[in-house]
């Protein structure tokens, strides 16, 4: 059984980028695994972090996507924010970045979501062509 947990919230600072999740946190220490992927039956990026025994899948819904276009234009790591646990999402911006251009033209993923990501990663993937 996999484990989900939804991103309720962001900020961003000058200095920094967090999220939040409005979830009991584990028991044990949660640690970034690196690792993103897309859940496009749910709209959702998905950041796969580790708890030494499991792994818990961390849902970034469409009304997080803004902060995460902002923290694509950013060089600092995004901080996950989960009870008393604040993680750093290492690889977060390789992943992303490898995941929207993926997506972008691409309907294997389903023509909303490919629209939904075009959408709002435009500027985004303009910066990078």
């Amino acid at each position: 059984m996999r484990k989900l947990v939804e991103v309720k919230e962001g900020t961003i600072t000058e200095n920094q980028i967090q999220f939040s999740i409005h979830a009991n946190e584990p028991f044990e220490a949660v640690e970034a695994a690196g690792k993103m992927l897309a859940d496009s039956d749910e709209c959702a990026f998905v950041y796969v972090v580790d708890t030494g025994t499991e792994y818990i899948y961390v849902h970034f819904k469409q009304h997080t996507w803004s902060l995460l276009a902002e923290a694509l234009q950013r060089t600092d790591v995004p901080l996950l924010l989960w009870g008393e646990q604040i993680m750093p999402l290492s690889a977060f911006h390789e992943e992303l970045w490898m995941l929207i251009e993926n997506i972008e033209g691409n309907d294997n993923y389903g023509e909303v979501f490919r629209t939904a990501v075009e959408d709002v990663f435009q500027e985004a993937l303009a910066s990078r062509s």
